[in-house]
């Protein structure tokens, strides 16, 4: 039942950036501003307020949001702009005073946007509420669909590690998680509503339960036992929490698929220890190891991190001979960024912004043959996909179990259906399938 506020039929418009997580916590935010009565703005309308969700993983991610900030103002000069995420918990001061900004929230605060907008409609002044990331305390379950089949459930949020190059602590505050309750009736409020696949995310989702006594294993096998929902991913999960406990119970599980995340950010020990990362290449190559030993199908993908501080032309190649050497199935490689405020400021060792593009591309090129190299082992062979709708006169398209992207002719009646595709033959640029459904 919607109340009557001064923001009734206010139209809203929703940018995301960054993270799975941020957009579960969007989906969240549009959610409760349905309740109270507002409307998501269509295409072609012109917004009455703005909410911005932001990233601030690296120097681009903020002169993005900066940017869209100037650019929804000048577009839509008359809406309220609201400003929360990560970029906002960092630089509130100073989005504040930026023509448009009505709202400027934290991190903690995404579940009261309503609230403050409506305060700012009543008061005529700006709000700011944003309080230091260490204080944050609360966590609000999140979950989202988006235009697709897949679900994204947030299951944790913040980080107690600190690694010396990152500002994800400083900005979503120390780890904290919902009860294996509390996610298990999400994910059977994802299945009432006939979702077949779930990615669980969070931004260290292997310290769930930590202060609880709950553990993500646990969890895992809770959600499990969900009726209704056919397929489970683990988002992006550190390799020291990577148990092999969890690796052989996804071995085992028909609904967890064999498909793994995994941040490596340097394959050299000298550069990891600089980064204060809590394992070391020998552990992360067991755990790479181990996932092909019962799950010899499994896409595995890794985060890297190239051109950090400390990271000399010997360990580059340390680091690129070992990730050569990995069986694994994709790279997703990020550039160095300088932060404000992490302790990497302290390090010596800087690297040229040439030498970092360099060893970008190298590291790019391997990924590229990684790819394809996994997914020419694939070709005519039958894998499940649950496809998705696209559009219109575009093939549909879909995920296989292990995570190869595919493009079939079939009936839009398929959407959201999981068949059997024969893999044909891999597209010229490497990056998905064409494929043939299999006669039921």
């Amino acid at each position: 039942m919607t109340d009557v506020s001064p923001l009734n039929n206010s139209k809203v418009y929703f940018h995301t950036f960054g993270c799975k997580l941020n957009f579960a916590e969007t989906s969240t935010v549009a959610g409760i501003f349905a309740e109270h009565g507002l409307l998501r703005a269509a295409v072609g309308d012109v917004p009455d307020i703005v909410v911005i969700n932001t990233c601030s993983v690296t120097e681009v991610a903020d002169k993005k949001c900066r940017q869209a900030i100037h650019s929804f103002h000048k577009r839509f000069p008359q809406a309220a702009i609201v400003v929360t995420g990560c970029y906002a918990q960092l630089k509130h001061t100073d989005i504040i005073e930026l023509p448009g900004v009505a709202v400027v929230a934290g991190n903690d605060k995404k579940d009261r946007l309503h609230e403050f907008l409506t305060r700012w409609k009543v008061e005529k002044e700006r709000q700011e509420h944003v309080i230091p990331a260490k204080d944050i305390e609360n966590f609000t379950p999140s979950c989202s669909r988006g235009d697709r089949t897949r679900y994204f459930l947030k299951v944790q949020d913040g980080c107690d590690y600190w690694c010396t190059y990152c500002t994800i602590p400083r900005a979503r505050g120390r780890s904290r998680s919902g009860t294996i309750e509390q996610i298990v009736s999400q994910a059977q409020q994802v299945s009432a509503q006939g979702g077949k696949e779930i990615v669980i995310t969070g931004v260290n989702i292997g310290d769930f339960g930590r202060r609880n006594g709950e553990t993500f294993g646990n969890l895992v096998r809770a959600l499990d036992e969900v009726d209704g929902i056919e397929r489970y991913r683990i988002s992006s999960i550190e390799p020291n929490l990577l148990s092999d406990g969890i690796i052989d119970f996804c071995a085992s599980s028909k609904r967890f698929m064999p498909h793994f995340h995994i941040p490596l950010q340097c394959g050299s020990d000298t550069v990891l220890k600089l980064m204060r990362r809590r394992y070391d290449t020998a552990l992360f190559r067991h755990k790479i190891e181990r996932i092909r030993q019962v799950m010899p199908d499994a896409f595995i993908g890794v985060d890297l991190i190239v051109g950090a501080r400390g990271e000399t032309d010997e360990c580059f190649e340390e680091s690129f001979n070992f990730c050569k050497e990995l069986d694994i199935s994709r790279l997703h490689v990020f550039v160095y960024s300088e932060r404000p405020g992490t302790q990497a400021l302290g390090l010596d060792g800087k690297v040229h912004p040439k030498v970092q593009r360099q060893r970008a591309n190298r590291m790019l090129s391997l990924s590229d043959d990684k790819l394809k190299e996994f997914s020419r082992r694939f070709i005519g062979s039958v894998r499940p996909v649950l496809l998705e709708h696209t559009k219109p006169g575009h093939p549909m398209s879909g995920f296989t179990d292990n995570y190869l992207k595919i493009e079939v002719d079939a009936p839009a009646s398929l959407d959201n259906t999981i068949v059997d595709v024969r893999l044909d033959r891999l597209s010229d640029d490497g990056d998905f399938i064409h494929a043939s459904v299999i006669n039921r």
